[in-house]
């Protein structure tokens, strides 16, 4: 892999802290997370290059479910096998979990626990962790006429039609546009993530995810006990849902409130929290679980629910990684990525707008202090997560 370091060669323990450490301070949600792991491991520990990372990102894009987790999977799997994905999903994921169902057992003791001045102070830091991504990588994706064209239309059609089938439709059309603007043989070729899943094991990785979303729901009516419908019904969220956390919402709460597993002033106030605290925004299904009005709940729902709702998100990457490698060798296929990489760019330029922007810069002295979190990553060079620290601090002031 580009530029990897002899000695960064990681076990599942040193993924784990890895990503336990940006489980614990990536703030802003699946566009702001994909920031923080460019910085990590693009910049700073340099695991893969730009274009890699760009066609990673491009991959799980594509895939439904919490995209910002699977990028993370990803990453752990080409370290450290299948154990080192699971570390990087546990380190991103289990903060923000813990704390949504610490959340649920205890809402009114740690519903006011943050002020509402620090979490706009961690909605601006957002703006400056995504402004940095897409400032990155268009200096490296968007190198001619052609491609900086393809971010701008990508950017325009994702702010006119901001749905997740929009943004798998832009997708397609910049690949469809890379075949035909570039040729295959201008490609430099790419750095593969060394992933040892053998084609006929992915298969078997994909056979098992589709048994499961067709058998569960089967299994649900033969066998009626709450633990399985719960199962079924999360399960089902993580696999048919794309775009992330945001997007999966409308369906939990369809499955979760009408049933009475959940109320709505719960779920309201869960929500709510899920913005609150770091990492993907799925281990909402944690809180729900942890918040559920017949049994399993508590800790043993919390978990339930967290595991169902990830699930298909390892087994497609495991099944899909051992397949996009090989059509990453192709030469149309990286003329293809040219043009999909261009348009992922124009996808975070778009999102840089909305929702990031929108929803936090709605004051002079909000767009000061995006200013100086941005000038403090770019220039001063300051470790992310101080620059969270940072910006939650001033918005409490502020």
């Amino acid at each position: 892999m580009a530029n990897t370091r002899a000695d960064d060669r990681s076990s599942a323990w040193s993924v784990f802290l890895i990503f336990l450490r940006l489980g614990l301070t990536s703030f802003g949600g699946p566009i702001a997370h994909l920031g923080y792991f460019r910085d990590e491991f693009v910049t700073r520990r340099r695991w893969l290059s730009e274009g890699s990372y760009a066609d990673l990102v491009a991959l799980c894009q594509f895939l439904p479910g919490p995209a910002s987790s699977q990028v993370g999977i990803a990453l752990g799997l080409s370290r450290a096998g299948y154990g080192g994905a699971l570390a990087a999903w546990a380190g991103f994921t289990l903060p923000s979990a813990i704390a949504l169902i610490l959340f649920a057992l205890g809402m009114s003791r740690y519903g006011t626990a943050i002020s509402p001045g620090a979490l706009h102070g961690l909605k601006v830091v957002a703006v400056a962790v995504v402004a940095q991504a897409v400032w990155g990588m268009a200096r490296n994706l968007c190198t001619d006429v052609p491609r900086v064209t393809l971010m701008a239309v990508a950017a325009c059609v994702a702010l006119l039609e901001p749905s997740a089938w929009g943004q798998v439709s832009v997708i397609a059309a910049a690949a469809v546009a890379g075949l035909l603007l570039f040729k295959p043989g201008q490609s430099a070729g790419h750095d593969p993530l060394p992933i040892t899943i053998r084609r006929r094991t992915g298969a078997i990785w994909l056979a098992l995810f589709l048994a499961l979303l067709v058998g569960l729901p089967l299994l649900a009516q033969v066998l009626p006990h709450q633990t399985v419908a719960m199962v079924d019904a999360f399960y089902r969220a993580g696999s048919l849902v794309f775009g992330g956390g945001h997007v999966v919402l409308p369906l939990l709460q369809a499955e979760v409130v009408p049933s009475g597993w959940v109320g709505n002033d719960a779920f309201l106030a869960g929500y709510g929290a899920a913005q609150a605290v770091p990492g993907p925004l799925f281990t909402f299904a944690a809180f729900l679980g942890a918040s559920m009005n017949l049994a399993p709940s508590g800790w043993t729902g919390g978990v339930i629910c967290l595991l169902a709702i990830f699930a298909p998100a390892f087994l497609l990457i495991m099944g899909v990684l051992p397949f996009w490698e090989s059509l990453r060798r192709s030469l149309r296929t990286q003329a293809a990525l040219a043009g999909v990489n261009a348009a992922v760019v124009g996808l975070l330029l778009a999102a840089l707008y909305q929702p990031v922007w929108t929803s936090a810069i709605v004051q002079a002295q909000d767009f000061g202090l995006a200013l100086v979190a941005l000038v403090a990553l770019m220039f001063w060079k300051l470790p992310p997560w101080l620059v969270v620290i940072g910006s939650g601090v001033a918005g409490w002031l502020l």
